[in-house]
């Protein structure tokens, strides 16, 4: 399956249906009069964020999106039939955004099964009935129904993570969420290997969180080098960071500056939030060789570095302690196949 994470569609509500003008005219029974009846109301346009959905691929090829409109009254004050309401189905963490140069928020669905309506339906027109009075006993006025709203809009995909990992190309962020999870990010020796973001399930002393992975980032990402910084926008929402270092690089100090320079570049508070910082791929190196290199890169983080090799398997639960530390309660307990928790005995974790 393709991942997009935009797309632009047309939207637009239903009409309301036009009253009717009538009048009841049977013989042998008095007290005719109008009863021209109601329009109905037009369907509303409604976003919901489903489960199971990762990607907005199927926006592509279908662009536009009406809902019916209500029917026309009819004679024996009989109301119009109301339009059916057209739901679209969206990816948790889907926003809609104003087609304008500033891409203004509309609408944000984070939470499976939120659902709300972005345009109400036109209400129907009134019939003649309604416009009867004791002065006005025969009205043919009848209202044509309210107005459908419309619009373009965007929708953008921001992926529900609790942890993200970040770092250059080929620093190993496809290796260890394989090791973590059940996620089957391809893995080469060049490069720029992820080209979309990947999720993940860490399992980790009896409690679970999501884990995301974006393409590499390079300098310059932020004017569109490489692949850009596009994909920032999945690990906005993150609680904590996972930047991974090659150690295998020339300057590890240096590779740190540049991936955090282009996050303060992108903005949108990502140098703020808590970060791990990891020295990846030692199982090459000797101890006296990693020792110098996490030197360097925690005076130039001022955090702790972990060393790490998520090939090996060395450090990935140390990672994964700090990782937990500070998600902290978000991270859940593990799900059964029927819905319901399973049942853990408690833990100081």
């Amino acid at each position: 399956m393709h991942f997009l994470d935009q797309a632009k569609i047309f939207v637009r509500s239903g009409s309301g249906g036009p009253g009717a003008v009538s009048f009841r005219r049977e013989k042998f029974i008095e007290y005719g009069g109008p009863d021209g009846g109601n329009g109905g109301k037009g369907g509303d346009i409604v976003f919901e964020a489903v489960a199971g959905l990762n990607t907005l691929i199927d926006f592509r090829y279908t662009q536009h999106f009406r809902a019916p409109r209500g029917s026309g009254g009819s004679g024996g004050n009989r109301t119009g039939a109301g339009g059916d309401d057209l739901v679209i189905k969206v990816p948790l963490g889907t926003q809609v955004l104003a087609d304008d140069e500033e891409r203004t928020l509309l609408l944000d669905l984070t939470e499976v099964g939120q659902r709300t309506v972005f345009f109400r339906g036109g209400d129907g027109g009134r019939g003649n009935a309604s416009y009867k009075t004791s002065t006005n006993r025969a009205p043919r006025q009848h209202g044509e129904g309210w107005p459908n709203e419309e619009a373009w809009v965007w929708l953008r995909l921001k992926l529900l993570a609790d942890a993200g990992l970040v770092g250059l190309p080929n620093a190993g962020k496809s290796t260890f969420i394989n090791a973590v999870t059940n996620a089957q990010a391809k893995v080469g020796a060049y490069a720029f290997t992820t080209t979309r973001p990947q999720l993940g399930v860490v399992r980790h002393h009896q409690r679970e969180f999501v884990v995301a992975d974006i393409p590499g980032l390079i300098e310059g990402a932020a004017e569109g080098a490489g692949i850009g910084d596009r994909f920032l926008g999945h690990i906005e929402r993150c609680r904590v960071l996972l930047h991974l270092v090659d150690a295998q690089d020339d300057d590890v100090a240096e590779s740190y500056r540049i991936v955090r320079a282009e996050l303060e570049n992108y903005g949108a508070g990502l140098t703020e939030k808590p970060v791990v910082v990891a020295l990846n791929k030692i199982d090459t190196l000797d101890d006296e060789l990693i020792e110098t290199l996490v030197g360097e890169l925690e005076a130039a983080s001022g955090a702790e570095v972990i060393p790490l090799s998520a090939a090996a398997g060395t450090g990935v639960d140390w990672v994964l302690d700090r990782l937990l530390d500070a998600i902290g309660p978000a991270a859940r307990a593990p799900v059964d196949e029927d819905g319901e928790e399973d049942a853990v005995e408690w833990s100081p974790v």
